[in-house]
């Protein structure tokens, strides 16, 4: 009997007990899965891979088996038994014991569609008490999963970096095709400089049976907000895909809310899983597993390049989706550990916000605008235009002295939170920037000044366009360019290795990756 024989028999609406209207059948790589009506079969393909081997019947019997059994842990009310498929007396396929049985399914209830995460963040009908209720149940189950001998090796420090060092292997043939080289070189030496540095915090996680039984899927489609938090389809066909530490779980999810848009919704998850675990070690593994994990998928859709007679869209789709994980990595890993000052500094229309704000989506950094908060001060709506004469009315010098104040200690109690910190600003003055590199030599934190620069014409361009902006903070004008310009103070106080110049009118992004290199791997 060929497998077709036994998909085209699973395939008729006769086949089953149920009397469904019609059969709908999901292929993946490793499986099939039939859906008819209120019940869902899967079979396991047999197949082969680095990762698994479905190729005997008792194999895929076992692994059947596994997955009820894991599964039950988070859904044992979906999950409803393994059924055998065998050939009866007259030849035909029917399900249950036969005369030979030929294969074996996880039979389990359907879960309605509208009710899954991603569909439910999609359509806004998750809120933060959803999120919390996720939470509960997940940090609940890793209290009780299974953990010690065989299982604690799984966050053997050598076993985690093997994994990397694998990840890295094979994704060689990709670079400059889904992952850029810069992006490929970062990554790989943040990664060896995380393992280096927290040797005792591996340890520790696996002394404080951090290391469990996990789920090691935690898509947003693999969880269902109904009448309870149902979570199914965990990896069973390979132990070292699934045990390793509680965070890893924790990253899988949150990178995957990240992945589809919902940030706000994966840092509510992490506060109430932090709650309810009381696992106050977890955000300093987050970032390394969330990169490792946008990584791997980054990785595993890079593979279908490899697929013959692929369509020239579906090799563009293909690719634009492995580099926007990959993409997904390198900002995880280019977020800070630790709080730094950094200041932008430059002339008007240099460029100055926009840098900030780019170096802040990677860096995970806080930004505060001078722009917005010296309008906040006097009930000014941002967008509200005040056009001043040059170092007059809320722009003069007193007031400016004033806001910066007001940025310095709104800074400081950012960085004693733990955050990293930009200020958006000018910066014209010596003694403004002495003042922030003195608090930041005070509060024991890292300072950097980000020079901005660009030719006249670009920044005469840029602000001619600014006034025709309605939602813009900024009042800078071209009139005003260059009393600014013969007002500014040399920067030439800080150390060269603390001090950016970046021309934003040629290749910014490319001095933003030497920035961010140097911050985060120079620290």
């Amino acid at each position: 009997m060929t497998h077709l024989q036994l998909i085209k028999a699973m395939k008729r609406v006769e086949f089953y007990p149920n009397n469904p209207a019609e059969i709908e059948l999901i292929e993946t790589h490793i499986s099939y899965v039939f859906i008819a009506g209120d019940v869902v079969y899967k079979i396991k393909k047999p197949v082969c891979f680095d990762f698994l081997d479905f190729t005997s019947l008792e194999k895929r019997k076992f692994y059947c088996e596994e997955e009820l059994r894991l599964n039950r842990r988070l859904a044992p009310e979906t999950y409803l038994d393994v059924v055998a498929i065998s050939r009866n007396d007259r030849g035909n396929i029917t399900l249950g014991e036969g005369v030979e049985v030929i294969d074996y399914a996880v039979r389990m209830k359907k879960l309605p569609a509208d009710r899954m995460l991603k569909t439910m963040l999609f359509k806004g009908l998750a809120d933060v008490k959803v999120m919390d209720d996720v939470a509960k149940k997940i940090a609940d189950f890793h209290q009780n999963a299974q953990t010690g001998g065989h299982i604690d090796k799984m966050g053997d420090i050598e076993n985690i970096r093997h994994n990397n060092e694998e990840n890295f292997a094979e994704t060689i043939n990709y670079i400059n095709i889904t992952i850029p080289k810069y992006q490929y070189k970062f990554i790989t030496n943040c990664t060896e400089k995380f393992l280096a540095e927290n040797k005792n915090l591996f340890r520790r996680r696996v002394a404080d049976h951090k290391i469990r039984d996990c789920h090691g899927d935690l898509h947003l489609e693999h969880i269902c907000v109904d009448d309870e938090i149902i979570i199914f389809d965990c990896i069973e066909f390979n132990e070292r895909f699934r045990c390793g530490d509680v965070a890893e779980d924790v990253a899988f999810l949150t990178m995957d809310i990240d992945f589809n848009g919902y940030s706000q919704y994966a840092d509510a998850f992490i506060e109430s899983y932090i709650k309810h675990s009381g696992d106050t070690d977890l955000p300093l593994l987050l970032n390394f597993y969330r990169c490792y994990y946008a990584y791997v998928r980054g990785k595993v859709t890079s593979f279908l390049l490899d697929q013959e007679e692929l369509q020239e869209s579906e090799r563009r789709q293909i690719t634009k989706n492995a580099a926007q994980y990959f993409d997904l990595a390198y900002t995880y890993a280019t977020r800070l550990d630790k709080p730094v000052l950094i200041l932008t500094a430059g002339l008007m229309g240099s460029g100055k916000s926009y840098q900030a704000r780019a170096l802040t989506a990677r860096l995970g950094a806080e930004i505060i605008r001078t722009d917005i908060l010296r309008k906040d001060s006097f009930n000014i709506k941002p967008t509200e235009r005040r056009f001043e004469d040059f170092g007059q009315g809320i722009y003069s010098d007193d007031i400016s002295r004033l806001i910066y104040d007001k940025a310095y200690d709104l800074a400081a109690q950012k960085i004693k939170q733990g955050k990293a910190v930009i200020i958006d600003a000018s910066f014209k003055r010596r003694a403004e920037r002495q003042k922030a590199m003195e608090m930041a030599r005070k509060l024991g934190v890292r300072f950097y000044i980000l020079e901005c620069i660009c030719s006249d014409e670009i920044t005469k361009n840029r602000l001619e366009k600014r006034m025709r902006e309605k939602d813009n903070a900024s009042d800078g004008r071209w009139e005003l360019f260059q009393e600014q310009k013969n007002d500014f103070d040399t920067i030439n106080e800080v150390p060269a290795d603390s001090h950016f110049i970046i021309d934003t009118s040629v290749e910014p992004e490319t001095t933003r990756q030497k920035i961010i290199r140097k911050i985060k791997l120079e620290d």
